[in-house]
């Protein structure tokens, strides 16, 4: 696991459309979570003739949790669903990175939430472990 700029990055020991796969599984299998939209940005870039390595991303969220954290911060939608890409990088890896959640609270001044984002970044975390995992 590496951070990077408020980022969460983990390689993946799978091709890419096995990790996609297996996160858009883990994701759409749990009761709490709905996904909101996905995003094939190696397949837009392809639609205007540009090359890049494949990406993609899943937004997803619980009410639950991205609510009360908009109700103190509001500026914190803009990084509000939840999203997970994964990508493969110049060196040919497989990676997943997500936001840290703990940046989200510096980046918008958020006070008084450390429970639900240690909620946040407990899922995000065990989500991701989860699709990198052996089976």
């Amino acid at each position: 696991m590496d951070t990077n700029n408020g980022l969460i990055i983990k390689e993946s020991p799978y091709d890419f459309d096995t990790t996609y796969t297996k996160l858009r599984s883990i994701i759409d299998t749990n009761p709490n979570l709905k996904i909101i939209l996905e995003l094939d940005h190696s397949r837009n870039a392809a639609s205007v003739d540009l090359n890049l390595n494949p990406t993609r991303i899943i937004l997803f969220g619980n009410p639950k949790l991205g609510t009360p954290l908009m109700q103190t911060s509001q500026t914190v939608s803009i990084d509000l669903p939840q999203k997970i890409i994964v990508y493969v990088n110049d060196s040919g890896n497989v990676n997943i990175a997500y936001n840290d959640p703990s940046y989200l609270k510096s980046r918008h001044q958020i006070e008084g939430k450390d429970d639900i984002l240690a909620k946040v970044s407990g899922a995000l975390n065990a989500i991701t472990d989860k699709v990198i995992s052996a089976e």
